[in-house]
């Protein structure tokens, strides 16, 4: 009993990670661990039973926290882009754009990716989106399957990273930080990943031209006007959208939940205008959405209860200690825990990640000194390995549920490894150039709020007697 009393923190995280490998679905695993030790705890005397009372405010604060809402708009947001037909005006005019090079549609694949992702913030929809429009023209076309498979799952997976990404607003509100600084701090670590995604298409072109040829002549059926027309009428919605969403945000006019209300009510526009308005349109969308919004909050609770029964055990004083202690410092705790998540993300998903260890290694970051909205980018940066991880990456399984049967598991396996190798890269160019995260967030806060003086004037002719009756 003394060695159960003694390590508690340690059994009750081992027990956590041991439910989870079995395959026990994560919002349940939490949950039950939680109140099991949460038990266990009373018996041995650790916690006071008053203390699990705090489970009804925990559990109230999720339903009430209004952050959160911005889950299911921006959800039905990718749900309805992805079948509405602008991902497939995007992708046509931006392959005809890139045609003539080697590796153009890669070029064209990775774009429309990053603009999908800007207005979608959903990993799914971009993926299956991008999957089934550019996966049968590029096979078609000559391009390697690997490479092939590859493009898709990591065009599809930067949108995690890319604001509006639902990452991002988890990770904001696991760290009780500001939900638009995160997204200005995002936009640097983006923009990298696009240049280090097309670098890597410039070096297959280089080594291993025939993976990449470019588009025969007869397929290039857009030339001129008609091809500026063609990208017009994919990006003007596009643009109109991500400033809906995103610029309402950087602008101070609106908060992420009320953006993304707007980001869906465009969503839906843009489908009328399109002329792919269905009810069964709707239904598809809202039904992923309810499935997805359902999930995010059982998963959350479950969280919560561990969280807190975690604490009542002297889990977070554990925590604190042994990851304070680790050699290097800053340095030391930056490279364990960026290592711990890559190494984690094998087994679980973006959710799991971030309603379980985050709440762990916050504290510790902010104790450390560490600026919570460059360590919040960072770990979204290392999450995406999360979607692109063999054997488990939701991005490979998505691709693998519209790829041809013909098709090797293990090809899209092998196509995924290079595009993690840019991932980790960017996660070094983080750690390395702090700027590129800071640089964002210092334009988009102009007011200095250390400079901010509040004085308040007493009346003068209103004499102060403490020892007044009462």
């Amino acid at each position: 009993m003394n060695f159960i009393r003694d390590n508690m923190p340690a059994l009750m995280f081992g027990g956590m990670v041991f439910f989870m490998l079995v395959g026990y679905p994560a919002a349940f695993c939490l949950a039950a661990t939680g109140l099991f030790f949460g038990f266990i705890g009373i018996e041995l005397g650790q916690i006071h039973p008053d203390f699990l009372g705090n489970l009804t405010y925990q559990l109230f604060g999720i339903i009430s926290n209004d952050l959160l809402l911005a889950i299911p708009f921006f959800t039905l947001m990718g749900a309805v882009l992805e079948r509405c037909g602008l991902a497939e005006d995007l992708l046509d005019s931006f392959g005809q754009l890139f045609g003539p090079i080697r590796g153009g549609l890669s070029y064209a694949v990775i774009f429309v990716g990053a603009v999908l992702g800007a207005i979608t913030g959903t990993v799914a929809a971009s993926v299956i989106a991008m999957g089934v429009i550019s996966m049968t023209p590029m096979l078609k076309y000559g391009y390697s399957t690997r490479h092939t498979m590859g493009v898709i799952a990591a065009s599809g997976t930067i949108t995690q990273l890319i604001p509006p990404s639902l990452v991002l607003i988890v990770l904001a509100d696991q760290m009780g930080r500001s939900v638009g600084d995160m997204y200005a701090g995002a936009i640097g670590p983006s923009i990298i990943q696009v240049a280090l995604f097309c670098a890597w298409v410039f070096i297959v072109s280089i080594v291993w031209p025939e993976d990449v040829p470019a588009l025969p002549k007869e397929a290039r059926t857009l030339h001129g006007w008609a091809l500026a027309k063609r990208c017009m009428r994919g990006m003007v919605p596009s643009l109109g959208l991500i400033f809906l969403v995103l610029g309402t945000i950087f602008m101070g006019l609106a908060t992420p939940t009320e953006a993304g209300a707007m980001g869906a009510v465009g969503a839906i526009a843009l489908a009328w205008s399109y002329g792919t308005l269905t009810w069964t349109l709707l239904y598809q969308g809202m039904a992923s959405t309810m499935r997805i919004t359902a999930m995010v909050t059982f998963i959350l609770i479950g969280a919560r209860t561990f969280s807190l029964v975690f604490q009542g055990v002297g889990g977070k004083v554990w925590i604190e200690t042994l990851l304070t202690s680790l050699p290097g410092g800053q340095i030391g705790f930056l490279i364990f825990a960026n290592a711990f998540i890559f190494v984690i993300a094998f087994f679980l998903d973006f959710f799991e990640i971030a309603f379980i260890i985050i709440p762990l290694l916050t504290p510790v970051a902010d104790k450390l000194g560490i600026d919570l909205i460059w360590f919040g980018v960072l770990i979204c940066a290392n999450i995406q390995t999360s979607f692109m991880h063999p054997p488990f990456g939701f991005a490979l399984f998505y691709l693998r549920g519209i790829a041809p049967k013909s098709i090797k598991t293990s090809e899209i396996y092998w196509g995924a490894i290079p595009w993690i190798g840019t991932m980790v890269i960017l996660v070094a160019i983080v750690i390395l150039w702090p700027a590129s995260v800071t640089y964002w967030i210092d334009k988009n806060n102009e007011m200095d709020a250390s400079k901010i003086k509040i004085e308040i004037q007493m009346p003068e002719d209103v004499p102060l007697n403490f020892d007044a009756p009462k």
